[in-house]
């Protein structure tokens, strides 16, 4: 009796489901970035909005809702209606290190968040100002031996992705390096370009056009392959310290509850967006790789890179307010 009756219910939920699937979107899709304009996770959002509007022509516009590590506006995105009409452009930041720094939240990254795909990884670049007389990684990694505490480096706020790559290279390297923390990306990079500070990890985007440039010296990236975009810098592994791999990623999420038809629409489309060539192109340009992972493979990313930052921060001690 039971399996009848779960039969019959499981026949009206598939139909209402597939016609649910069938008309999104009907109106206008809000995009919260929980950071300011100009940034990455705003830069990838704008893209997949372009496209989602061109594909479906119904307008999503980009809501920026910055403040206090991406929590604002995540914690909004956590608390509105699961209709697929409100998405969210996460970050490792948002999901994976914010719950292991912050003592509380008023979201959950897993239990409030239906994931929908990770659109890009952009792994993080060790560079140096020019005024640092090093070269390569082992040159550094001599210098930092030689003076120790005297070298440090700039991140976007404690317990940052920034921050938590920093201290993962000094407990695998065991060299003495002063964290310098900033209220975000931006002013790090103004002292590190004006040599108030010595290094940083930072992504690609942020850093190859100033290695290209020559207003900084790229020493490593933190991949388990060279970057298209800059190909001439090594990676960790490469360079002599295998196994070191930090970065950001930026995926598009729903809040929990959304209906498994409409996250499988935009699944969907994001991967069809991904592999355009226009896409390709200026991912290549920007030093990101694309993803497109399945709902179900995004989930346990998130997983691991909690378990992941989640060490790095208790080991070092890190905790934010």
């Amino acid at each position: 009796m039971i399996k009848g009756i779960l039969l019959v219910v499981s026949l009206v939920i598939w139909p209402a489901s597939s016609g649910l699937a069938q008309v999104f979107p009907s109106k206008t899709i809000r995009f919260i970035v929980p950071f300011p304009a100009g940034g990455g996770a705003d830069l990838w959002a704008r893209v997949i909005g372009e496209k989602l509007t061109a594909a479906w022509g119904q307008n999503v516009i980009i809501d920026n809702r910055s403040g206090a590590s991406g929590i604002i506006g995540t914690e909004l995105a956590s608390r509105a209606t699961p209709d697929g009409y409100t998405l969210l452009m996460g970050t490792t930041g948002t999901h994976a290190t914010n719950p292991v720094v912050f003592s509380k939240l008023n979201y959950d990254s897993i239990r409030d968040f239906a994931p929908i795909s990770n659109f890009v990884d952009t792994p993080f670049m060790l560079v140096a100002h020019p005024s640092v007389p090093v070269k390569s990684l082992k040159d550094l990694m001599s210098l930092a031996k030689a003076r120790p505490g005297q070298l440090n480096y700039a991140s976007f706020g404690i317990g940052s992705s920034a921050h938590l790559a920093g201290e993962l290279f000094k407990s695998m390297t065991k060299l003495n390096i002063v964290h310098v923390p900033y209220r975000g990306g931006p002013p790090a990079m103004v002292d590190l370009l004006s040599g108030q500070v010595s290094l940083m990890f930072n992504s690609l985007p942020a850093v190859i056009p100033q290695v290209k440039a020559g207003r900084l010296r790229g020493i490593a990236v933190a991949s388990a392959r060279r970057a298209k975009g800059i190909p001439e810098i090594p990676t960790f592994g490469e360079a002599g310290l295998p196994g070191f791999e930090a970065g950001s990623w930026y995926g598009v999420f729903a809040p929990s509850g959304t209906p498994g038809a409409v996250i499988a629409k935009l699944h969907s489309e994001i991967v069809r967006m991904l592999g355009s060539p226009d896409i390709q192109q200026r991912l290549v340009a920007e030093g990101a790789d694309p993803v497109g992972n399945t709902p179900e493979q995004f989930a346990e990313q998130i997983k691991r890179d909690i378990a992941k930052w989640g060490k790095v921060a208790r080991e070092a001690g890190i905790r934010a307010e």
